[in-house]
């Protein structure tokens, strides 16, 4: 074993001591139910039954440095609301479902929540493959709500299917355009083979092209894939201005590495990643990231005061843990559960017609990053947007949209 890849070993063992010491801290006070199954009940004694929130997302398997902190998110939240006096006078449940990144399985646990436990809201799913897998369950098959808080590649258009995560034009309209100016115009996609990858690609493409760019090269690997040599030498070789990356963990460290041992860095080369995000640098040594550069709804750096008090209360419960974040789909977990409560406290209901209904021009004035709301008749959410690069491992934010930046996504 090299040192190179000793010390991608190494990282990824300490991150995977942090994921477990995050997620036994996610499951203090819940009711373990059996196979991954959990219970939250609603603290103090209420008269009234509770509503049920499902919550489905990964707290083990390659993603679930994504779905824990994306849980904490949806504990903290519904704490909040249920300090307040609840919904509707009644207190919120959840019912915590680990897809464990295996799809097949998920299918089971969504099937749970809207048959067995009979959930009036489906929230959670952080690949589009396991958006793919369980939404027909959920919204055709169960009847219920599905809101789901992942940046995506777009096309999503399933009714009763609501997304809170940034799109592909609201992430690679500006940041692309950012890119050629501030990296150079020969761009290369090296990406993990599954649904987002390839979508997005085709969007970054197109854009890519319609600002004077070229695409030299795109390749797909699986998600545990780590011998990037042939492609580090094709980057090289081809004098690449801009990695538009779109591989990740576990694979992405080695990758990365053997970039930066390469000397691309050092050459000149801009990394870019749209799901970087505070999290995520923790994956990798600073020095192998700097320059490279995202474009998410919120960053730490933002200092707005909405994702401030988040971060703060985040960071009192979950203390010593990734931060609250945008590329885990925390801040569309966040965003989801706030528009869903502003839905059904217009609604006066939880039935899905009627949220659905409310849900449509739904809006929030706080937030991470700031306010955002539905735009009607697209189920896709309006936001600010933020581009920020690494320096010295931390993000810097050297753009910020000109107001909310349309999804344009299903009309």
């Amino acid at each position: 074993m090299s040192n190179g890849e000793f010390q991608v070993r190494q990282r990824l063992q300490s991150y995977s001591r942090r994921l477990f010491v995050q997620r036994a801290g996610l499951l203090g006070g819940m009711i373990a139910l059996g196979a991954g199954s959990y219970l939250y009940n609603p603290r103090g004694s209420w008269a009234a039954d509770p509503i049920k929130v499902g919550i489905a997302t990964d707290l083990t398997g390659p993603i679930s440095w994504g779905g824990i902190p994306n849980a904490n998110v949806a504990k903290m939240v519904i704490d909040d609301m249920n300090a307040s006096g609840g919904l509707l006078g009644r207190p919120l449940q959840i019912y915590l479902e680990d897809t464990a990144t295996n799809e097949a399985l998920a299918v089971t646990k969504v099937r749970k929540l809207v048959t067995q436990d009979r959930v009036d809201v489906v929230l959670g799913g952080i690949t589009s493959s396991m958006r793919n897998a369980i939404k027909d369950t959920i919204v055709n098959r169960g009847k219920t709500l599905y809101i789901y808080p992942q940046l995506y590649e777009g096309k999503e258009c399933t009714p009763y299917l609501f997304c809170t995560g940034p799109t592909p034009a609201q992430q690679c309209d500006t940041f692309i355009p950012w890119l050629i100016k501030n990296g150079g115009k020969k761009f290369y996609l090296p990406s993990a083979d599954y649904v987002w990858p390839h979508v997005l690609n085709a969007y970054a493409r197109k854009t890519i092209e319609q600002n004077g760019g070229e695409v030299v090269g795109e390749e797909y690997f699986p998600v545990d894939h780590n011998d990037y040599g042939a492609t580090v030498n094709k980057i090289m070789a081809s004098k690449v201005n801009v990695v538009f990356n779109t591989t990740i963990p576990p694979g992405l460290a080695a990758f990365f590495k053997q970039l930066y041992e390469a000397g691309f860095n050092r050459n000149g080369g801009r990394l870019a990643c749209v799901y970087y995000d505070e999290n995520a640098l923790n994956i990798t040594p600073a020095e192998e990231i700097e320059g490279l550069g995202s474009c998410l709804d919120y960053f730490k750096a933002i200092n707005d005061p909405g994702g401030n008090k988040i971060q703060a209360e985040y960071n009192k419960l979950y203390p010593g843990v990734n931060p609250f974040t945008a590329g885990s789909a925390a801040t569309g977990m966040y965003r989801g559960l706030k528009l869903w409560e502003a839905a059904v406290k217009e609604a006066k209901s939880v039935k899905r017609e009627d949220v659905a209904k409310a849900l449509d021009h739904a809006k929030i004035l706080e937030g991470p990053g700031g306010g955002s709301e539905f735009v009607p008749g697209t189920r896709h959410v309006k936001m600010n947007m933020y581009t920020a690069v690494s320096k010295g491992g931390k993000f810097e934010i050297v753009e910020k949209s000109k107001g909310p930046v349309m999804p344009g996504e299903c009309g």
